[in-house]
């Protein structure tokens, strides 16, 4: 089909081509024409010597020897006029030009061509070959010299890895399972937050099983035409049995599957539902010991039809979580083989200092270490470049062309202060590892702290120390500088969200009880959780909220009150220096310390912060 429509294109084309140039030539060679009004003028002045009519055209010879033409509307008239002349005169009907007869015949042959190009086979077979050709596009194939992703490559995440080697195993020794009865799972199912690595998993089964991979996102089935979706499925299921064993990889396969609305839909809407049903029953369609494997990714799990997620079409539902800690050191020395690194990068303290970090981000941030190493001519990657891709990757590019004035530096001093302080003084909260008042993206400046280990669950100590040290801030403003200023609003919404959720929905206060008001966002991505309680019950909530926001409030006003010396002292350091770390932190903190024993006239010795400092 695609050879005579090759062959059949390439005739019109040079057939055109040819009609053109006969165009042309007739153009360059027709006689120059004439008025009506200057032929008579020349024939009344004897200015005519010769003369031939071709149906209403007259040519004429002038006597300066030139052959002229022009045009005479009303011939029998004319003819008298031309009796009474002696002029030399002959005459022929008008023939048919023969550009027209070209172009005619082009114009016919054209559309006998384009009618035989798209009749000349039977319409299955036609749709049938279009449709195979796109299933075999989807068929990944490396190119010449491309090294193939395998296990090798992908770290973090050794339990979705481990699922996934048995159906590796399946393809490569079926009679391994058959002989027990056992049958391989039609469907996988990889489910979890973007970055994770569900599509690089994909690409890994593709190296390792060595079978034929069909590679498609769930976008390129739905198109605008109703039908054409759902004969893509069919074919492609079509075309992946034909090279049975194979392995089809649906990637974001909510495009597709997302739940059917109740009754019919129309436009897009239908054109979804028609290719999810057709999916469903090509799913259905394998026999027990077919040997064709569906893979699936999505990030959307929760609004996925439940036909698509029961068992025997996908099975099996693996869900990929961020890594832990022992993950990101895998993953983060799996992508530090691709740049130079300095010999003092310790991994396993960047992996410590990156909780929550998917694969993807990992990789970016080594890449955002190399892009600020090579900004800085360095011969390798050093732990410090790693440092700042990090501050830059989770608060921004440092906007140093802010202009601040005093009074807003000051007030930021004390906030960030104010946050740093009680976050060293609270029993049970997380490490300082950096304190800035230099503007990071939308935050003017931080307080960053540092879990040392993963954390899946929260206590209740935990979580009021947290809102604590959220709201030091404006309380250092106001112990301090006697001031509110808009810089707390971020802290004041965090602050609220904790305790609304720790009384809506993990149940920690008496007075409420344990009971939880409101629905978790479903999903990786998540979204509006859903509040369900009376009136009555509202106003307890907005009740308790209050109440547990204010006493932290009141913790961080008295700690903060108490600590005056080590406020001002850490806010007048931050103004001279932007910027301090953990041991300069603790090293202030001391000086105070024994600067407030030594006002009590417990002790002699007076340090000033800055000469601290200097010392350390």
């Amino acid at each position: 089909m695609a050879r005579s429509f090759y062959i059949s294109f390439a005739t019109i084309i040079i057939t055109c081509l040819g009609a053109f140039a006969i165009f042309i030539w007739h153009i360059e060679h027709r006689l120059p024409n004439v008025s009506y009004s200057e032929f008579v003028n020349s024939l009344e002045q004897n200015e005519i010597r010769k003369i031939h009519l071709r149906g209403n055209e007259v040519i004429f010879v002038d006597q300066h020897n030139r052959r002229l033409a022009s045009f005479i509307p009303d011939i029998a008239a004319f003819m008298a006029e031309l009796d009474a002349s002696r002029i030399e005169m002959s005459a022929e009907p008008r023939p048919l030009a023969l550009w027209q007869l070209i172009v005619t015949f082009l114009a016919a042959g054209f559309t006998l061509m384009i009618m035989a190009i798209a009749w000349g086979q039977p319409r299955s077979q036609r749709q049938e070959e279009s449709t195979s050709e796109f299933a075999r596009d989807k068929v990944v194939r490396l190119a010449p010299g491309e090294r193939e992703v395998t296990f090798r490559d992908v770290a973090g995440i050794p339990e979705a890895k481990e699922e996934l080697q048995e159906i590796i195993d399946f393809l490569k020794n079926p009679k391994l399972f058959s002989r027990l009865g056992a049958s391989s799972p039609k469907g996988i199912l990889l489910q979890g937050a973007p970055g994770t690595g569900k599509t690089l998993l994909a690409r890994a089964i593709a190296g390792e099983a060595q079978v034929p991979f069909y590679s498609i996102s769930g976008s390129d089935f739905v198109e605008m035409f109703v039908g054409v979706g759902a004969s893509r499925v069919r074919d492609l299921f079509k075309e992946a049995k034909k090279n049975s064993p194979c392995i089809i990889f649906i990637d974001e396969i909510d495009a597709v599957g997302a739940h059917r609305s109740l009754g019919s839909g129309v436009g897009g809407q239908d054109e979804r539902g028609q290719t999810l049903n057709a999916l469903l029953v090509e799913m259905d369609g394998f026999s027990r010991y077919d040997t064709t494997i569906v893979l699936a990714a999505t990030n959307r799990p929760d609004i996925l039809d439940p036909a698509l997620r029961r068992p025997g079409r996908f099975d099996r539902q693996i869900t990929i979580h961020p890594p832990d800690l022992k993950g990101r050191l895998k993953i983060l020395a799996v992508h530090a083989t691709l740049v130079e690194l300095a010999r003092d990068v310790d991994l396993a303290e960047i992996a410590r200092k990156t909780p929550g970090f998917t694969g993807a981000e990992l990789a970016n941030l080594v890449n955002e270490a190399a892009l600020i190493a090579a900004r800085n001519d360095k011969d390798g990657i050093y732990e410090s470049d790693f440092h700042a891709a990090i501050e830059r990757i989770m608060m921004g590019a440092e906007r140093k062309g802010m202009v601040i004035n005093a009074d807003e530096r000051r007030t930021m001093a004390y906030h960030e202060a104010g946050h740093a302080i009680l976050a060293r003084l609270l029993p049970n909260t997380d490490p300082i590892q950096k304190i800035s008042i230099i503007p990071r993206g939308k935050a003017m400046g931080h307080t960053q702290q540092q879990q040392l280990t993963d954390r899946y669950t929260y206590n209740k100590e935990y979580l009021l120390n947290w809102i604590t040290i959220l709201l030091a801030g404006r309380a250092a403003e106001k112990i301090a500088l006697t001031q509110q200023t808009s810089g707390a609003e971020d802290d004041l919404l965090r602050a609220t969200q904790i305790a609304t959720k720790m009384v809506c929905q993990w149940g920690m206060d008496d007075q409420i009880g344990p009971l939880a008001y409101s629905r978790a966002e479903e999903g990786f991505l998540g979204g509006e959780s859903q509040m369900v309680f009376s009136e009555f019950t509202a106003r307890e909530i907005d009740k308790t909220v209050r109440r547990l926001v204010t006493e932290c409030n009141k913790i961080a006003h008295a700690t903060l009150q108490s600590h005056r010396s080590f406020l001002k002292h850490l806010a007048e350091t931050l103004l001279q220096t932007e910027t301090l770390d953990s041991e300069e932190l603790e090293i202030i903190f001391e000086c105070s310390r024994t600067k407030k024993l030594s006002e009590d006239g417990t002790n002699t010795p007076l340090c000033e912060s800055s000469s601290c400092l200097a010392a350390g």
